[in-house]
């Protein structure tokens, strides 16, 4: 049975930028705080070389870097950081009641989900070989990097058509490679990547294995349809093909979209209130740090707004 040391005000699920921005927010807002981070605090930011976007560093500051900073000023502020992870969840009745991995139950007025989306990736060994060193899930983080260079696209969704043109504005040439003979971008975008002659759209073609040195230096894409092997030079490779978010938790217990992600209110209420959801847990499009560390100072202020409702009834 969790006992009183064990409840919590606030319980944050989650160690990315929304996880230990609503844990600074909560415990600074009064209220009693854990974070479960898991085995390894920090989320995909862990696996971000150089980040040169996120406001207050003049410098690029290394991923781990940065969710180290947030992990001490969390800690500093007064909350406690777990690295553990949450097992089971019930969100039947409050307090909502939490086990953790170590078989510790918990108790929490409000609940902060943070858990993030992982990237889909291809599977090949040699993309994980290359990943930060040239290969990439996300092109409005590292497009900066590539100035004046050839890079691939992989994907044909709307994503991977906006990843290509985006990265149109930094890169010399952009190949977008999809498996299919035809993508399956919104007709708009595909009369943008058309008309931009700096994309090449690339049919009917896997990537078959990443190739360089220290760094990536070129990919081989297999044709579906004849088995021919095609060599493409490029420094930087961008695995489009979408995202996973890190519901499974609550997947029984929260309305999610069609895609899995929790849907909330523009005030990052859940289904059940109480229940909030920060950062790419909830976010469909934007995928950035930053963004991720707004939606959890609201979620730790509607949060402590609830709390507070909640008291004087």
């Amino acid at each position: 049975m969790a006992d009183q040391e064990n409840l919590f005000d606030i319980v944050v699920i989650g160690s990315g930028p929304a996880g230990f921005t609503a844990a600074i927010y909560a415990v600074r807002g009064g209220a009693s705080t854990v974070l479960f981070g898991g085995v390894a605090p920090g989320g995909q930011l862990l696996q971000t070389m150089e980040i040169e976007n996120y406001p207050g560093f003049i410098d690029p500051v290394v991923g781990a870097d940065l969710m180290q900073r947030m992990m001490k000023q969390a800690s500093r502020l007064g909350a406690k950081v777990l690295q553990e992870s949450v097992a089971s969840l019930d969100l039947s009745q409050r307090p909502f009641r939490l086990k953790s991995s170590g078989g510790k139950e918990y108790l929490a007025r409000a609940l902060i989900l943070a858990t993030g989306a992982q990237a889909r990736w291809l599977g090949l060994p040699s993309e994980q070989k290359y990943t930060g060193k040239g290969v990439s899930g996300c092109a409005t983080c590292d497009g900066f990097f590539f100035r004046g260079k050839d890079v691939a696209v992989i994907g044909g969704g709307d994503s991977a058509a906006e990843d290509a043109l985006f990265l149109t504005k930094f890169a010399n040439k952009v190949y977008l490679v999809h498996r299919r003979d035809k993508l399956r971008a919104n007709f708009r975008l595909q009369e943008k990547l058309r008309a931009n002659p700096k994309v090449e759209l690339v049919y009917d073609h896997v990537p078959q294995e990443f190739t360089g040195e220290a760094k990536l230096t070129g990919i081989d894409l297999k044709n579906v349809k004849t088995g021919e092997i095609r060599k493409l030079a490029v420094t930087g490779a961008f695995i489009a093909i979408g995202h996973t978010p890190a519901t499974e938790l609550v997947k029984r217990a929260l309305k999610l979209d069609d895609e899995g992600y929790v849907i909330t209110s523009e005030r990052t209420a859940t289904s059940v209130p109480g229940v909030y959801a920060a950062g790419d847990v909830a976010d469909t499009h934007y995928k950035q740090a930053v963004v991720a560390a707004g939606t959890g100072c609201k979620a730790a202020l509607e949060a402590l707004a609830f709390i507070e409702g909640c008291e004087k009834k």
